[in-house]
């Protein structure tokens, strides 16, 4: 019913920027969509929600104030901004999906298969 497919991942030096992509395929309606990532050796940890209305947002406190999370509803596509780039963000980063924030930041239903971000040194 609903496919989440990320993409936009890839080698990056510090203070760089990438932006990656989710689009979301199926029947769905009244959700919210976010990001996490889960770097080597480490648990996998919230980034950043929103609803599909784009008006609420959540953010992670290590990545506030470079990511940016946005969605396009026309073309049923979730972004996320990263900028001034650090080490500690190189992780798989996954696009996620619920029927609320709420239940994206904790334990969201709906995921994709990852795309990975490289920051060097």
């Amino acid at each position: 019913q609903v496919q989440l497919e990320e993409s936009g991942g890839g080698p990056v030096q510090v203070g760089g920027s990438l932006k990656l992509s989710c689009t979301v395929s199926g029947r769905f309606s009244d959700y919210a969509m976010g990001w996490w990532r889960q770097g080597s050796g480490s648990e996998r940890e919230f980034v950043a929600s929103l609803n599909w209305n784009g008006d609420d947002t959540e953010y992670a406190r290590s990545v506030k104030g470079r990511f940016t999370v946005s969605i396009d509803n026309a073309k049923n596509t979730l972004y996320l901004q990263m900028n001034k780039l650090k080490p500690e963000d190189t992780a798989v980063y996954y696009c996620a999906a619920d029927g609320s924030i709420g239940l994206v930041h904790s334990s969201p239903r709906y995921w994709g298969q990852g795309t990975h971000v490289a920051v060097s040194s």
